[in-house]
């Protein structure tokens, strides 16, 4: 019993290797379909849009209450007007990202 136990181990682990080296030799194709393009184009780019736009209005009210920090402003400009515009414009059709 104490010669098999560490064989039955070493066989174990070496299956498990070799179908982990499988695995990552299959490519995966990420292109976006032509489902996920069109939702993206008829439901998410004009949400983005419409977030884009209440971000930069609600950056502008928030400016006079904000006047004296600079590093505040930055981030501020950066998560209700940047991220929301790089969302809408910049990323690629159909990505999740």
């Amino acid at each position: 019993m104490n010669k098999l136990a560490p064989m039955l181990l070493a066989a174990l682990l070496a299956g498990g290797a070799a179908q982990a080296s499988d695995s990552s030799l299959s490519q995966v194709d990420e292109a976006p379909s032509a489902g996920a393009m069109a939702f993206d184009l008829l439901l998410v780019r004009p949400l983005g849009l419409v977030t884009t736009v209440l971000g930069t209005g609600i950056f502008i009210l928030q400016l006079p209450f904000d006047f004296g920090s600079e590093n505040s402003k930055g981030k501020a400009f950066d998560t209700l007007v940047a991220e929301p515009a790089r969302y809408t414009f910049v990323r690629e059709l159909g990505s999740t990202e």
